[in-house]
Formats: C-alpha cells, sequence, structure tokens
C-alpha cells in the first residue's frame, strides 16, 4: 500500500497537494478525460485532512460525482492519509459548513468577496459573461441592450429589459451576464437572479409560514432583479398579482427590472393585462437561432473550455446539421466527449456523425416539470398539492417518485430545482426516488409499463 505523501505534516498547501493528486489521476484516466474532467478543477484550500476544491458548474459536479468518486476518494487518500476529505464548492455556490467527502453544498449563492458584496444569495452564476457570449446577427439587440444596461442600471430607457426567444439560443447566459457586471461594476449593489417557478415556490413557502411581507419585501430591496422564463406565471394569479407590485415598487424606485421569455409579451396568454403593459414599457429584444458562422464560433468556444482542438471539418458539419438551438450544440460536444472518454470510443468523423444523427433526429419536446407532475397526478389520481406534502402515504410517495423520474429524465432542470418543485426536498431525495424507479422498472414489467403508459401521455400532451 503506498504511503500518504503529507502524513503527519504540521503546514498543507492546497495547490501543492492538488498538484500531486492530479499527478496520480493523470495515470489512471486518458488525456482527453483528464483534460476535461480534472484540469478545471481548482483548489482553494486546504485545513487539516480536508481538502477544498472549487468546480467550474452543477453538471460538472453531478459527472464527477457519477463518475469518478472512488478514484479521487482513493487518490486524496493515498497523498494526504487516511481520514481525507474533499469538499467540492461549485462555482455559483459557496459552502456553509465543512461536509464530508463528495457531498455537494446545499446552500446556493454567488461566491464573493465577502467585504465587498451584500450578504444574501443572488443566484448570479459567475461563469456566464459577456466575454463568452458569442455575438451574431440574432442576438445584436438584446446583447447591445444587456450592454448598456451592465454600464448604466436603471438609468437607461431599457426598464425593463424582456428578452424572449426559444429555448437554448442563451437567454439566461445574457441576462445572467448583466448580473455579473453589474455586481462588478457596483459591489454595493443588490442584484439577484432567479427563474420565475422559484419565485413561485417561494411565495407558496412565504404563505405556509405567514412570511408573505418578508418575502415582498426582500425583492423590493433589489437593485437589479432578474427574473427568468416568466411565462410560467401564467395561470399562477396570486403570484401574479405579488409580482405586479413589486415590480411597480422597483420600477417607480428607478431599479432595474430583466426578463425572460418564450414569446413576446403580446403572446403571453393568460398573463395579467397590468403585467403585460408594464412589459412593455422598456425594451422588448429577441433572440434568434444563431447563423452558420456564430455557431461554429460557438463550438469553437466550448472546445476551448474543454482544452480541445477539432478539425474545422468537424465544426461545420456539426453547425450544419444542428441549427436552432445552442444547448444542442454544447450538448453535442459534451456526448462526443462522454462517449470518446468513457465507452473508449475514437473520436473520429463516423463518431461525429454518429452523435450529431442521435441528438438532430430526436424529438425536441417542450416538457416542464409541472406539466410532468400534473399528468402524473391526474393518471394516478392524486391531488398535486400531495404530492408536495410530507406525507409518506404509499400511494402518494409512488405518484412523487414517478414524477421526480420523469422530470429529470425529460428536463434538463438540476437535481436541486426538481427537488424545489416537489415541496423543498434536497437533490439526494431525487437521486434515491430515481433510483428506485430505475430499480423497480427492471423488476417488475407492471412498473415498467406504468411509467411507460404515463411517459407516453405526457409525450402527448406536449405535442
Amino acid at each position: 500500500m503506498q504511503e500518504a505523501q503529507y502524513s503527519g505534516s504540521l503546514v498543507l498547501n492546497s495547490e501543492k497537494v492538488w498538484e500531486d493528486c492530479l499527478t496520480n489521476i493523470k495515470r489512471n484516466v486518458s488525456q482527453m478525460t483528464f483534460n476535461t474532467w480534472f484540469l478545471p478543477i481548482k483548489p482553494i484550500d486546504i485545513n487539516n485532512s480536508t481538502l477544498k476544491v472549487l468546480l467550474p458548474s452543477q453538471f460538472f459536479w453531478e459527472w464527477i460525482d457519477e463518475h469518478y468518486n472512488s478514484l479521487i476518494h482513493s487518490t486524496i487518500t493515498s497523498i494526504i492519509g487516511p481520514g481525507a476529505n474533499l469538499t467540492y464548492v461549485i462555482a455559483e455556490e459557496k459552502e456553509e459548513k465543512n461536509e464530508p467527502v463528495f457531498i455537494k453544498q446545499e446552500k446556493a449563492v454567488v461566491k464573493a468577496i465577502e467585504s465587498e458584496k451584500p450578504a444574501f444569495e443572488s443566484f448570479i452564476n459567475p461563469r456566464y459573461t459577456f466575454d463568452n457570449f458569442i455575438k451574431g446577427e440574432g442576438n445584436q439587440l438584446a446583447r447591445a441592450a444587456a450592454g448598456a444596461i451592465g454600464d448604466n442600471p436603471g438609468g437607461t430607457s431599457f426598464n425593463p429589459l424582456f428578452v424572449y426567444g426559444g429555448v437554448g439560443l442563451g437567454k439566461t447566459h445574457l441576462v445572467q451576464a448583466v448580473g455579473n457586471k453589474i455586481v462588478q461594476k457596483f459591489p454595493f449593489k443588490r442584484a439577484v437572479y432567479l427563474s420565475s417557478d422559484i419565485f413561485t415556490i417561494e411565495f407558496v413557502e412565504a404563505i405556509q409560514s405567514n412570511k408573505v411581507n418578508e418575502f415582498s419585501n426582500f425583492y423590493r430591496s433589489m437593485d437589479v432583479l432578474i427574473l427568468d422564463d416568466i411565462q410560467f406565471l401564467i395561470g399562477k394569479e396570486k403570484t401574479q398579482d405579488l409580482f405586479f407590485h413589486i415590480f411597480n415598487t422597483l420600477h417607480q424606485s428607478g431599479k432595474q427590472i430583466i426578463l425572460t421569455s418564450d414569446k413576446p409579451p403580446k403572446d403571453l396568454k393568460g398573463m395579467d393585462d397590468r403585467l403585460i403593459s408594464r412589459f412593455q414599457w422598456g425594451l422588448s429584444a429577441d433572440i434568434q437561432p444563431p447563423d452558420f458562422e456564430t455557431r461554429i464560433a460557438i463550438l469553437r468556444r466550448k472546445a476551448d473550455d474543454f482544452g480541445l482542438v477539432f478539425p474545422t471539418e468537424i465544426f461545420e458539419y456539426i453547425a450544419s446539421h444542428i441549427i436552432s438551438n445552442i444547448r444542442e450544440l454544447e450538448g453535442c460536444l459534451i456526448k462526443l466527449l462522454a462517449n470518446a472518454s468513457l465507452n473508449s470510443k475514437k473520436l473520429d468523423f463516423d463518431l461525429v456523425k454518429t452523435t450529431v444523427k442521435e441528438i438532430a433526429t430526436s424529438r425536441q419536446l417542450n416538457f416542464t416539470i409541472e406539466n410532468i407532475t400534473s399528468v402524473v397526478c391526474k393518471y394516478l389520481n392524486i391531488g398535486e398539492d400531495k404530492i408536495r406534502d410530507k406525507t409518506r402515504k404509499k400511494e402518494v410517495v409512488l405518484a412523487r417518485q414517478i414524477a421526480m423520474h420523469l422530470s429529470k429524465e425529460l428536463t434538463r432542470s438540476s437535481l436541486k430545482t426538481i427537488g424545489l418543485h416537489f415541496g423543498g426536498r434536497d437533490h439526494s431525495t431525487v437521486i434515491h426516488a430515481c433510483s428506485s424507479i430505475d430499480s423497480a422498472i427492471a423488476s417488475d414489467d407492471s412498473m415498467k409499463d406504468l411509467v411507460k403508459k404515463i411517459k407516453d401521455k405526457i409525450e402527448l400532451d406536449s405535442v
């Protein structure tokens, strides 16, 4: 057994320890895997036997945790010694306490210099910046307006800024880039980003805990409010009413409001007319699918992020076949990396063609966690309010687990977001639910048939 290099040391340097860990890891994985999944990890600190490292994203953590947990565990033990721990901090998160090896931090906040920024949860992802937002003809107006707001929040005629466009075109990236620019340039301004479904969940929780005034006052205190996917407020009359009053307070105070949607204000059927009118006070700017040149630029940037070099013809082939969605372009590269690094396949043109075909020909349906939950509850005759309660009744637990399982399979939502939709449960509960349903499907044909029928119904309702 290899003796730990630093066992018994009084003073440890996190950079040196992680460098030694990387040397060990590099001997056990391919060069592509090493460049993609380990080089981006950065050491932050080391305290006794606990090494703290920074990961660039939620997706990155989930991939590392699923595929390389054992390798990292054995590596840090061999380097630091028995009892070694590794604490992951995700770029948009900040830890609150030391936790065991490989336990993701639960409390999401912007990682910031404590003495310079307000101490509250702002959820602005530091990875989304103007520098890595690829400009093209389809996003020129929205990009220009966002840049102007970043220099002078609340002081332009673009208030609110209403950015709309299809799924996966970069709306979230752009509006969070504004938030990042503002908090960097104006460190004492209070800026917050969240999706409208999370806003609704928080509002419901505030009602249940008799803290509606606190909830409302918090958002009224913002200098910059960024609300993503505003269309999900449709049908939620009380939430719309509250947001109407928050909007008025912020706008009258000269505070900046930034909204995104999948359609322009006039097409938001079911939204309060008062809100639609206010959405049109500032600038509505659409984002169109990227043109061929922009798609190639996006692919090159993503490949650079992974430390990879591809022949130009590979970029051109992907850009020629995946034309409507930036997320699919990025997903294609990730899938190529997965096939090459995990399945030991050669990254050649045949693999590129196969991967592109799988992505380009798959049905792109507009699934949401709410739609999935609604179908599951109707099919199983369970009230949607019950599925979010703490009850352990067998039939309710089954419905909840199926809904979580299908939400993970059919949407791009993170485990944390899925958990929030089901009564604020944490990501470990979602993992357990998905595992339980997977096991049941594998061992019980009736369960397999039930889940398939529900999934078919969800797909039919989404067409």
